[in-house]
């Protein structure tokens, strides 16, 4: 890789496509430079037209509404379920209108979407269903991995992923041979798609014009390497979280535990808590790091302030970006680390009225 001076868009890239085809049972997964430039071009090669409305969970990463814009759509926000935290497939239907095509679903944290509910919901309103599966690797749902349930998904290995580069990397799922060469093509400038095997037909000149999003080979080595122990990172978070689970059951001001779903897989492990930040405030005096996903609901971004909405518009979100917090969670993390995480949460309890 080095020594031939092919530093993007090179063999490691091809193999790594292949090994992550292999694990998710994609039919194809094009490698790009971010999971952002992944939403974007599924997008977009998933049939997207200027204006067109795209229905977004108002609790997520901002990346989830942002790529919409950046493909040229019109992001509509719906609630998300009281539940948990994917998208209300019953808001979909509240917020879905005549300019509504697309739907995009996000798995967040430690659980798939009720993904069974948000396909009944588009296939009776007529939307395409693409996945915000950048949290997503290893999550399955019957057997399918995430981001092969709708048209296409996508993956994000930004470091802190569940299998992170050293820098920024992303890839495209998909099964539909139209939509893969379509985002080949886009990756890399427009023009440099790839022929597909048995299709003939199909055209690398998309008629759309490409960006640069190659994915680094070096970032595609270091990924290639972290996947051999994948499947032993993933069983180790489940332990860890399971410890987490069993220590913070039944503690004041712990208003909620993640919620076990087949097939989820723990990315990070969010609680809901009383007096959030003063806890953060507390357990970093103790050298505990902590996450809030999310301060501010999409909605209420300054970005967004144009579509009108206002505080209140989406409760379930907004109660979710008042308590939720992320624990430190890790594969190498220790057991005692999880025990100082949680005696720390309980004292801080323990102290107030």
């Amino acid at each position: 890789m080095i020594e031939n001076g092919k530093y993007s868009h090179g063999h490691k890239v091809a193999k790594l496509e292949s090994a992550l085809a292999a694990y998710t049972g994609a039919r194809f997964v094009i490698g790009v430079n971010s999971g952002t430039d992944a939403l974007v071009l599924l997008l977009r090669a998933a049939g997207l037209r200027p204006g067109d409305e795209v229905v977004v969970p108002a609790f997520s990463f901002i990346a989830s509404a942002s790529s919409v814009v950046l493909a040229g759509g019109r992001p509509v926000f719906a609630d998300i379920e009281p539940d948990g935290y994917g998208i209300d497939p019953a808001s979909v239907a509240d917020v879905a209108g005549e300019r509504t095509r697309f739907v995009m679903p996000v798995h967040l944290f430690s659980q798939l979407v009720d993904i069974d509910k948000v396909l009944d919901v588009a296939w009776r309103l007529g939307l395409t269903v693409v996945e915000d599966s950048a949290e997503a690797i290893g999550m399955r749902h019957r057997g399918t991995h995430a981001g092969l349930l709708g048209a296409g998904g996508v993956l994000s290995f930004f470091p802190t992923k569940t299998l992170g580069a050293i820098g920024d990397a992303g890839a495209v799922l998909t099964d539909d041979p139209r939509i893969a060469d379509t985002v080949d093509a886009l990756r890399h400038h427009g023009r440099f798609g790839r022929t597909i095997d048995n299709f003939p037909g199909i055209s690398t000149e998309t008629g759309l014009p490409g960006m640069n999003s190659k994915m680094d080979d070096i970032q595609a080595a270091v990924l290639l390497a972290k996947l051999t122990r994948l499947d032993a990172d993933i069983a180790r978070r489940a332990q860890l979280a399971a410890h987490y689970t069993e220590l913070l059951t039944g503690v004041p001001g712990v208003r909620k535990l993640p919620a076990a779903r087949p097939g989820g897989v723990f990315y990070v492990y969010v609680i809901e808590a009383e007096a959030r930040d003063d806890l953060a405030a507390h357990l970093s005096a103790q050298g505990v790091q902590t996450e809030v996903y999310y301060p501010v609901p999409l909605h209420l971004q300054p970005c967004f302030r144009d579509l009108g909405h206002r505080s209140g518009d989406f409760p379930n979100a907004e109660a979710a970006c008042r308590h939720t917090l992320a624990l430190p969670l890790y594969p190498d993390m220790p057991a005692a680390a999880v025990e100082k995480v949680c005696g720390s949460i309980r004292d801080f309890y323990r102290g107030r009225p």
